[in-house]
């Protein structure tokens, strides 16, 4: 399975990014599903619906499937947080797989960065780094910049340096 990643760091433009890049990639007729990493708890389920009450009796998982889409919640009751390449191998097989977050695994990434947040470039320290999405100057990287609010061209790196155009 082709794995990309949209790294960066807070209101650097990430999940902007990323709708625009399924969006982009999707149109031009391949399949593509997607992995994010969430830093906070989080819940897709609501109190009181049959399936938290499961969860909350103590199931391990609960499917939930209706005539337009399925879930499957997992509780990690304690376990540690599954690595990157567990979670990619519960997906169904696909054209690519674009993960927002992950920046430490080891996967190829485009890096999205805005001066204004102040933060440093992940790409001066991580050479899984292939490219910078910005719309600022990026000094001292020798990689690829190319404009953040230009999905396509993005889209274009990424399936090219897979291979996939």
């Amino acid at each position: 399975m082709n794995v990309y990643g949209v790294v960066g760091w807070k209101n650097a433009g990430k999940t902007t990014l990323m709708e625009k890049l399924v969006a982009e990639i999707s149109g031009r007729g391949l399949t593509v599903s997607t992995v994010k990493h969430a830093h906070h708890a989080f819940d897709i389920d609501h109190e009181g619906k049959d399936s938290w009450r499961h969860r909350a009796a103590g199931a391990r998982e609960v499917l939930v499937c209706a005539s337009q889409r399925w879930a499957l919640m997992s509780e990690l009751r304690g376990l540690p947080e599954p690595p990157l390449s567990e979670l990619l191998a519960q997906l169904s097989p696909v054209d690519l797989v674009l993960v927002e977050g992950y920046k430490r695994d080891r996967h190829a990434k485009v890096e999205a960065w805005r001066a204004a947040t102040g933060a440093p470039l992940i790409a001066r320290e991580d050479p899984t780094v292939r490219a910078v999405a910005s719309n600022d100057p990026v000094e001292g990287v020798a990689l690829p910049l190319l404009p953040l609010d230009d999905a396509a061209a993005i889209a274009d790196f990424i399936l090219s340096d897979l291979g996939l155009r």
